[in-house]
């Protein structure tokens, strides 16, 4: 009895796991998008499901244990050492004897193993480390442009090498994720295309592709660039510096801080987004305007506002907004409720 009852908790949050509404939670969107694995493992049910509940553990439920994901290779010696299901208490039994067997084992391994190989893994250059490097890069570039002090000529270069080093780190997370097209004709390209167009990584590389190429600098425009740039680099340290002293001395606090509130960054990104929206229809009054790239972005906007991936953040800012605006245009300038219904339906389309 004693044995059912202390496996009953586990089976019931495994069940609230299940049923939990990711769609409805931009976390899970923000969450899913950032996880970097093979595209053909990325379609199985059983992966997703074994992120859900990781998701679901660190969000939600904390106490709930998420076992470790099992490949094909294991899947075999996991199914053998496991006893009949004869009883709840024997099946109990055999669960805690299998994870006791499994610490032991780990514990053996790092017992006997030395510090160089924890330490080794960062070194090697796979997709991680890669995005890692090109974002810290990004992070420090994006610092030193807009730095009070630098000079004018410089920021300018850090300017546009934030934006490109962030549309090479997109175009690297979208290759990685989603390979290339399967063939160089119009059908593969569309059906590649349409699996990418309303992920993250694709909007960032149009938006920050948009500045590269223009010749009007809005620093204001680095602040999603550094929002992404810290998530990314905060995520990757505690993942793999954990151990290192210099990291807990000075890096843990201010990482654990960014990993905590990753939905407060993207509300801020997104704030941002927008109000370069309305700072480059400004800018079309100026000697500086470019119609072309006003059109381009708001076409960015209104992809970040349907995107699983941005369209919660984005719709929640836009409701603000009009709370605020609405009673104002109907108090004072009725007669813009045509063309602004006009742009509305554009928008919404």
């Amino acid at each position: 009895m004693s044995g059912g009852e202390g496996e009953d908790p586990q089976k019931l949050k495994r069940i609230a796991a299940a049923a939990y509404d990711y769609d409805n939670d931009p976390r899970w969107a923000d969450y899913w998008s950032n996880v970097l694995i093979p595209p053909h493992m990325a379609s199985r049910n059983d992966v997703v499901n074994h992120f859900k509940r990781k998701f679901y553990q660190r969000y939600i439920d904390p106490d709930l244990i998420v076992e470790p994901m099992v490949t094909n290779n294991s899947s075999q010696p996991a199914r053998t050492s496991t006893p009949p299901p004869q009883s709840s208490t024997s099946s109990a039994t055999g669960n805690n004897s299998t994870r006791q067997r499994s610490s032991g084992s780990a514990s053996r391994t790092s017992g006997t193993s030395t510090t160089p190989p924890t330490n080794s893994t960062p070194l090697r250059w796979d997709p991680q480390t890669i995005q890692f490097s090109v974002n810290a890069w990004v992070l420090v570039v994006a610092v030193l442009a807009i730095f009070p002090l630098v000079p004018k000529s410089l920021s300018n270069r850090a300017y546009r090498l934030s934006f490109l080093g962030t549309a090479c780190s997109s175009l690297y997370s979208l290759y990685s994720l989603y390979g290339k097209p399967r063939a160089l004709n119009l059908q593969a390209l569309q059906v590649w295309f349409q699996s990418v167009v309303a992920t993250k990584d694709f909007i960032y590389s149009i938006y920050c592709l948009t500045f590269v190429t223009s010749h009007l600098c809005l620093k204001f425009a680095l602040i999603p660039i550094l929002c992404r740039a810290l998530e990314h680099v905060a995520k990757f340290l505690r993942r793999n510096f954990s151990r290192s002293t210099l990291y807990r001395k000075y890096l843990e606090d201010a990482c654990v801080w960014v990993d905590s509130n990753t939905t407060t960054l993207n509300i801020l990104s997104s704030q941002a987004e927008i109000g370069i929206g309305f700072l480059l229809i400004i800018s079309l009054l100026s000697w500086q305007r470019n119609i072309i790239q006003t059109f381009m972005y708001w076409q960015i906007m209104k992809l970040m506002y349907h995107a699983p991936a941005t369209a919660s953040y984005h719709q929640s800012a836009w409701a603000k907004i009009g709370r605020t605006v609405n009673p104002l245009i109907q108090r004072y300038a009725p007669f813009l409720n045509t063309p602004i219904s006009a742009i509305q339906k554009w928008w919404l389309r």
